[in-house]
């Protein structure tokens, strides 16, 4: 099981001085310069303590020297300064994992998707880490029972699939709001592209972070008239062109409403008005992993006030399609806050209840 490690923060409010440094550390961890790598960072770090991209980039280099327990250590801290992170949960669970206290890394696969419930990677990831633990577990159970046939084809299959089928990795994310979205490279050693293996391996390096391309909307539809009827030789038939449809009014209207509805939600979001932003998720809201609608409002309430500055969400690029009382939205969303800014694409279901336009569903990558 080879595992791969997320390395794409993006810090904000970076100060001009050092505006080259970072993207010099990230070149020479790619080269395997680790030593030089580390006395930048560390150069860096010494204005800037609590710079999370800093931090992030010198846990990423105390990997790559085997030098796990400084790394845990950085990680943890990160995450407990930056719980809405997922990526240093994920290294984490990377850093367990190589160590094969795969119950630790179970429960920090757990809180990166708690803080991000549409991370497809730490889904993949924590089941990956479950393959280990069902392996563990029957090869137990066939200590103490060697002659249990139906284990014995269960341990096959588990280690056939952690073995053959190249999908049981942990491996880098791609982020959602507040995390930038990164493209993971090959690993320089004991890596096929992110692909774990026994004993696990960790792969880095992303230079540059990427954001998710938005989605294009689909090229409008014309409808043609129908080819004139040929005329008859004693009484030419008149055929009119069928008129192209004309939009309902509703759907502009519609449409003006849910736009309305969303930079609504972002503007209390940014205000940490926590009774405007919550009064915009649907009594039906799908909450993250069904958690209580009440524990999921506590969440909320807890990492947007409790976060100290003025907090900033853009929305652009917003898109609608609309179905009756029902609506999708997509738009790319710009997330800044005193250390930290990101982007994602974002894409909410909304319904009509009376004259507004509620948040039932919402994803981010």
């Amino acid at each position: 099981m080879t595992i791969g490690l997320a390395i794409g923060l993006t810090a904000g409010l970076a100060a001009p001085a050092f505006a080259d440094e970072l993207p010099e550390v990230q070149r020479l961890i790619k080269q395997g310069q680790y030593p030089q790598a580390l006395e930048k960072v560390d150069a860096y770090l010494s204005t800037r303590p609590k710079d999370a991209q800093g931090r992030f980039l010198k846990g990423l280099i105390y990997t790559e020297m085997n030098k796990p327990t400084e790394a845990i250590g950085i990680f943890t801290r990160l995450s407990e300064d930056y719980p809405e992170l997922p990526e240093p949960y994920n290294n984490l669970a990377v850093l367990y994992a190589q160590q094969r206290q795969y119950d630790k890394a179970r429960t920090a696969l757990e809180m990166a998707i708690r803080t991000h419930p549409s991370y497809a990677i730490a889904y993949e990831n924590l089941g990956d880490v479950y393959a280990k633990l069902a392996s563990q577990a029957y090869d137990k159970a066939l200590q103490l029972d060697g002659s249990n046939a139906g284990t014995q084809n269960k341990l096959a299959l588990i280690r056939d699939l952690i073995t053959t089928s190249g999908k049981s990795n942990v491996k880098p994310t791609t982020a959602a709001a507040p995390v930038v979205a990164v493209a993971p490279t090959p690993a320089p050693a004991k890596m096929a592209e992110a692909k774990p293996a026994a004993p696990p391996t960790a792969s880095v390096i992303s230079t540059t972070p990427g954001a998710a391309t938005p989605a294009t909307p689909a090229a409008p539809v014309t409808v043609q008239p129908p080819p004139a009827t040929k005329p008859a030789e004693a009484k030419p038939a008149e055929v009119k062109p069928t008129p192209e449809p004309v939009p309902a009014p509703i759907a502009g209207a519609a449409g003006d409403d849910i736009a309305h509805a969303i930079n609504a939600w972002a503007s209390a979001w940014e205000r940490k008005d926590m009774k405007a932003y919550l009064g915009a998720y649907a009594a039906d809201f799908r909450t993250p992993k069904g958690i209580s609608r009440k524990d999921w409002e506590a969440e909320r309430t807890k990492r947007i006030t409790g976060k100290g500055g003025k907090i900033s969400v853009k929305i652009e690029d917003l898109q609608t399609t609309i179905n009756g009382d029902s609506a999708t939205a997509k738009f790319r969303q710009h997330y800044t806050a005193p250390g930290l800014s990101s982007s994602a694409t974002k894409t909410m279901t909304l319904a009509r209840t009376g004259n507004r336009w509620l948040i039932k569903e919402e994803n981010a990558r």
